[in-house]
């Protein structure tokens, strides 16, 4: 093995497995000089920590089945995602016992609305949209009627034409909840929500031409902070192209406020940035679009795997692992496998991960983040997260 640094960052090059990436510009659509590791070459190197992550997993798998999302608690979210880890890998895939197993504890939560979640825990929205990503990955008839009575789900579970808010004030596409999805029909809508709905339609087959599609799109643009794609008064003067979690209630961001001109504005973070790039491209916005250019820039300028993208120092760690996952995919669906900067630097985003991921592996196997928001505390979600997001990396 050989290493090269190349404009500050290191990217490593396997002898016999480098491939070249040539272009003659920087922008969407193109690909800049440089290296990249083959697919063949991250295999190499991922598969050993995919590994000892599914022998870590497989030894948390509880007598009914399932993960648990607490001590003494299992949940058909987390058991999906596991599961899928399981499926997707060439020495298990969906016939092992144990995704026989989890799939039978998982199924057993669908509910008469044709949605697949806990009534005790809730987050309706959430794992019915995790478990249609499970399901569609078994590729399975066997599984289509789960799969169709989930997918119907998400879709009645869209804020759409037809609704009223917990106001009374009716849904047209100019309320600020339209096209979203939230954890339940009587919650708020929010970008981590609907792009986790819209990534299981994605995976499930339903085509971009669909109307939940564009009617998410609307509600996902109201979280871009630019004031060009953004009619919400939130974004007035704003133009950083980033995102934030939701328009709903005066828009809101986890990632809190920077002051700009003397007065405070919603903050975008890369977690959210990413869902909303990768919505736009699922939803066959053109690559070329204002709005599209607008966030590939936001993440040329904030691009980093040490962190969530632009969350605030003491909540940098915040959402990684969540941020990890939608970060493959989203360059997944944009399909360069070099991103060069704000600096001109270029990054193999596919190797960046993998290294990053292998150097905070625990050494029984799992990842767990000491920043305990939003479960990341919990190393069976955590772990999932991670190797999902290598597996796109390495597919």
């Amino acid at each position: 093995m050989r290493r090269f640094l190349i404009a500050g960052g290191l990217i490593v090059v396997l002898l016999g497995s480098v491939a070249m990436v040539r272009a003659d510009s920087t922008s969407p659509g193109s690909q800049p000089a440089g290296q990249v590791v083959s697919k063949a070459a991250l295999q190499q190197k991922a598969m050993p920590a995919i590994d000892k992550a599914i022998k870590y997993q497989l030894g948390k798998q509880t007598e009914n089945g399932g993960w648990e999302i607490m001590p003494g608690v299992t949940d058909p979210a987390v058991t999906a995602m596991v599961a899928q880890c399981l499926i997707q890998h060439p020495e298990y895939g969906p016939k092992h016992p144990a995704v026989d197993k989890a799939m039978e504890f998982v199924v057993s939560f669908q509910q008469p609305d044709g949605g697949i979640y806990s009534t005790q825990i809730g987050y309706r929205n959430y794992t019915t949209s995790v478990v249609l990503m499970s399901l569609s990955s078994m590729k399975s008839p066997a599984m289509g009627d789960y799969v169709a009575g989930a997918t119907k789900y998400l879709k009645d579970n869209q804020w759409t034409e037809g609704m009223c808010d917990p106001e009374g004030k009716p849904i047209t596409p100019e309320h600020p909840w339209y096209g979203g999805a939230g954890y339940g029909q009587s919650r708020r809508p929010d970008l981590s929500n609907t792009q986790m709905m819209l990534e299981a339609l994605h995976q499930s087959g339903l085509p971009p031409t669909d109307p939940a599609y564009q009617k998410a799109i609307q509600f996902v643009l109201r979280c871009q902070m630019s004031e060009r794609s953004n009619d919400q008064s939130f974004a007035k003067g704003a133009d950083d192209g980033g995102f934030i979690y939701t328009p709903a209630n005066g828009g809101e961001s986890k990632a809190g406020t920077v002051e700009v001109n003397g007065r405070p504005r919603l903050r975008s973070y890369g977690s959210m940035t990413y869902a909303g790039f990768k919505s736009m491209l699922y939803a066959n916005v053109d690559r070329n679009d204002p709005r599209v250019k607008a966030a590939w820039d936001w993440i040329r300028r904030n691009y980093t795997l040490t962190s969530n993208p632009n969350m605030p120092g003491a909540q940098s760690q915040e959402g990684l692992y969540y941020f990890y996952h939608v970060f493959a995919k989203a360059l997944e669906a944009w399909g360069e496998p070099v991103l060069v900067d704000s600096a001109n630097r270029p990054h193999d985003w596919r190797a960046d991960l993998i290294d990053q991921l292998i150097k905070t592996q625990k050494p029984d196997g799992s990842w767990v983040n000491e920043a305990d928001r939003w479960h990341e505390g919990n190393p069976s979600l955590v772990t999932a997260y991670a190797v999902l997001a290598m597996q796109t990396a390495i597919k």
